[in-house]
């Protein structure tokens, strides 16, 4: 992934952590993405909490509509990545 580390990508992910409010998020992200793909990212998001909570892949195929696949993807995600992992912990020490 280190094709991905670029100075563009820099500059995206500062104007995101700039953004200060959800609804500076929305009319961020309806710009820049479709509504499929922000769909795509808010249900993998969800399989992401989901395993992380111990559901088993049939019970998040049928919540999400996910195929199986992604559920796998995301799943690896978890466990050799750390991505979700901050991302969950975060919201989690949020809720608090």
């Amino acid at each position: 992934m280190d094709a991905l580390h670029t100075e563009n990508m820099d500059k995206l992910f500062k104007a995101i952590l700039n953004l200060e409010s959800i609804e500076e998020c929305y009319s961020f992200f309806e710009d820049v993405c479709t509504i499929n793909e922000l769909l795509a990212i808010s249900q993998r998001f969800e399989v992401a909490e989901m395993l992380n909570s111990g559901k088993n892949y049939l019970d998040i195929s049928a919540a999400t509509g996910a195929s199986t696949a992604t559920i796998s993807r995301v799943n690896k995600c978890l466990v050799y990545g750390n991505g979700y992992k901050s991302a969950l912990k975060k919201l989690s020490e949020e809720d608090k």
